[in-house]
């Protein structure tokens, strides 16, 4: 039996890799810390974890900046999957404060007590960003693209990024670094693009698009990137340890072309689309060269985005008493480069 823990397990990707890794390891304990901000919640999680009860499945409460209990949990551990993070670009313009508290002393708490924990973490992955690639410089982004992240999120999971590879040179921590592109799927918080358009749909309100709608993102359905995630884990040790790998579909959507499918499956006018003023930091063109994590260890992306669009469609459509709580936080008051306070 390996003991997992999961940081951020009550998160959009976390809880959606807590259910896989229940589901395909029922012989292994899970363990979860997730301080349950406004983007992660308890009721994502299995039901059964949150009893008390189960000898397998165990949630821990508490921030991952916490050294003693991270310490604690981390040295209980043979596998440590870090996706605690704050993670939206809008937020992080709004309140850059705690996605460099979060992501960047997080995440060094975390690879801290990896250290400290010593041949008992067997591997140590690490989920970074594409964001901090910044907009493209070629067709496709590979592992090897300059960094240049654009946003305060962007800044603080690079440096988390870079912190975890500086931890893997310095002390020789079994460490990997993902990079998934944009994600999309069940459970996902409504500022995101994706559930934004969806819920927008399902109240009857106006699709709001930034600027000409032109940015381009790489987007891949949740379970891909869990799949991916499961790969890494199971991997032998010569073929990830100091490795970055991309996860990504490869193939670009603008987020005009986004509103236009969704309303499209959604049967919806249109002429619902609003065009808004563009997002400060905003990334023009964002696409994934996941060739390496291919050769490596066999992945590809198994969802089409018009699959992984419906069922994301079909879970906003069943759960609505669920992501109905996240309605006041769908606007995020920003500041833009003229002065002006504007609601994204």
């Amino acid at each position: 039996m390996r003991t997992i823990l999961v940081t951020g397990g009550a998160g959009f990707i976390g809880a959606n890799l807590v259910h896989h890794l229940v589901r395909n390891y029922p012989e292994d304990r899970i363990v979860v810390l997730d301080l349950l901000t406004y983007a992660g919640s308890i009721e994502h999680l299995p039901q059964e974890m949150l009893q008390g009860r189960h000898p397998r499945l165990r949630f821990w409460y508490g921030n991952v900046c916490n050294a003693a209990l991270v310490d604690t949990l981390v040295g209980e551990a043979d596998v440590v999957l870090h996706l605690a993070a704050e993670t939206h670009v809008t937020r992080s313009i709004f309140d850059g404060l705690s996605f460099f508290q979060t992501d960047v002393l997080g995440t060094q708490t975390v690879a801290n007590a990896v250290v400290k924990a010593g041949p008992k973490v067997k591997r140590f992955i690490h989920v970074s960003s594409s964001e901090v690639y910044g907009t493209a410089s070629r067709d496709a982004m590979d592992e090897q693209h300059p960094l240049n992240p654009m946003s305060p999120y962007a800044s603080a999971k690079c440096g988390a990024d870079r912190l975890v590879y500086s931890y893997w040179a310095t002390y020789g921590i079994p460490a990997v670094i993902v990079r998934p592109f944009n994600n999309f799927g069940p459970l996902q918080h409504l500022e995101k693009v994706v559930p934004r358009f969806i819920t927008s749909v399902l109240l009857e309100e106006k699709l709001t698009v930034h600027g000409t709608g032109e940015a381009a993102r790489d987007f891949l359905h949740v379970d891909d990137t869990c799949r991916a995630l499961d790969l890494i884990l199971q991997a032998p040790d010569h073929l990830v340890h100091g490795e970055t790998f991309n996860v990504a579909s490869g193939q670009p959507r603008s987020i005009l072309d986004i509103a236009r499918d969704v309303v499209a499956e959604m049967s919806y006018g249109a002429d619902q689309i609003q065009f808004i003023e563009e997002r400060p930091g905003q990334v023009v063109r964002h696409s994934g060269d996941w060739s390496k994590i291919g050769r490596v260890l066999g992945w590809k992306p198994t969802l089409t985005w018009r699959d992984g669009l419906q069922d994301t469609i079909a879970w906003y459509r069943q759960n609505r008493e669920l992501w109905s709580r996240q309605l006041f936080m769908r606007r995020i008051p920003i500041t833009t480069p003229s002065g002006k306070i504007s609601y994204h």
